[in-house]
């Protein structure tokens, strides 16, 4: 047994859920282990956070976020069950949690789908309009404020690693983004997930199921619908043959989120988003963690070049940037 399946085992213990027929790694993509555990009566997984991240900057953040990832899904799962795995079990102490499993044959990834051109504006409707009620049920709340009082972690996994990051390289349009940066960290207005991305999202028969929620923060949910749209504009860069398909689920997940905001004026909100989804277009080439799909300099110098236009006039509707990418994006093929 190695060092790896000897702690996972014994966590398995601590949890009472052995035993177990056998371990097997899955991908877990930058942040975390992940293992796929055949029980003799079920299959389910268990994921260890990792505090040093697989990139090639010197990315860190505790361990610990894995309790807000459990708390997350728990509190989640009291809203609508549908939208997250169930977890059966955590062993705090080293950071390891057991949760759910779904096979890929009947829950894809929301990005492979997106990336095999199965876009589908009526399934980003329901992301958007999940996304909504989440924010919605939690903001405002003080308790939820301090439960998931998680700025350190959210500023070294997200604000340092995508704004400030990408301002260190783009001195012209730094003073923007730490000024955004700074009200990020400040916002005390709803639940953040803090990494609503297609790969973090499954393709449910009942709707989406949100996974990987270690970077869940009190803060501004703005965040989480930039980080999410910011997917669907540079997917038309990767598959321009497909960028209408993803063009209608960027309205359709627009507006089905809107639909379920109650908690502030729309203007305000949709500006905010506005802004930050200019930095993360940025951000996804130039941060920490760049997309691994735009790897052509000609790909890059189009998102560098159209997110430095939206930052120097920030559009007041989201779906006024989506038409100018659109534009863009017919431009270029000419």
């Amino acid at each position: 047994m190695t060092g790896e399946n000897f702690d996972v085992t014994a966590a398995l213990g601590a949890m009472h859920l052995l035993p177990v027929d056998a371990i097997d790694a899955l991908s877990g993509g930058v942040s975390c282990d992940v293992y796929k555990i055949t029980a003799p009566a079920r299959t389910f997984v268990v994921k260890r956070a990792l505090p040093k991240l697989r990139v090639a900057a010197d990315w860190r953040a505790s361990a610990e976020r894995s309790h807000a990832e459990v708390a997350w899904m728990r509190l989640v799962g009291g809203i609508n069950p549908d939208w997250v795995p169930q977890i059966l079990g955590e062993d705090r102490r080293r950071h390891i949690f057991a949760m759910e499993y779904f096979p890929p044959e009947t829950h894809p990834v929301w990005k492979a789908e997106l990336a095999s051109g199965r876009a589908d504006p009526a399934f980003a409707a329901q992301v958007g309009v999940a996304l909504a009620r989440i924010h919605s049920e939690t903001a405002g709340r003080d308790d939820f404020a301090r439960q998931f009082a998680n700025g350190v972690q959210f500023h070294a996994l997200r604000v340092d690693a995508y704004l400030l990051f990408a301002a260190a390289r783009h001195p012209d349009v730094a003073p923007q983004i730490r000024t955004m940066a700074k009200s990020l960290g400040a916002a005390r207005i709803a639940l953040m997930h803090g990494d609503v991305s297609p790969k973090n999202i499954l393709v449910g028969p009942d709707g989406p199921v949100f996974l990987d929620a270690e970077t869940s923060c009190y803060g501004d949910p703005a965040f989480d619908l930039a980080f999410c749209l910011n997917h669907l504009l540079l997917k038309a860069v990767w598959h321009p043959e497909f960028a209408p398909a993803y063009a209608a689920c960027f309205a359709a997940f627009v507006e089905a989120y809107f639909s379920g905001v109650r908690w502030e004026a729309r203007h305000g909100l949709e500006r905010r988003t506005a802004g930050l989804l200019a930095v993360f277009l940025l951000a996804r080439i130039d941060g920490k963690s760049p997309v691994e799909y735009l790897t052509t300099y000609a790909d890059q110098i189009f998102v560098r070049t159209l997110a430095k236009e939206f930052l120097a006039d920030i559009p007041s509707r989201l779906q006024d940037m989506q038409d100018r990418w659109t534009e863009a994006l017919s431009s270029r093929r000419m």
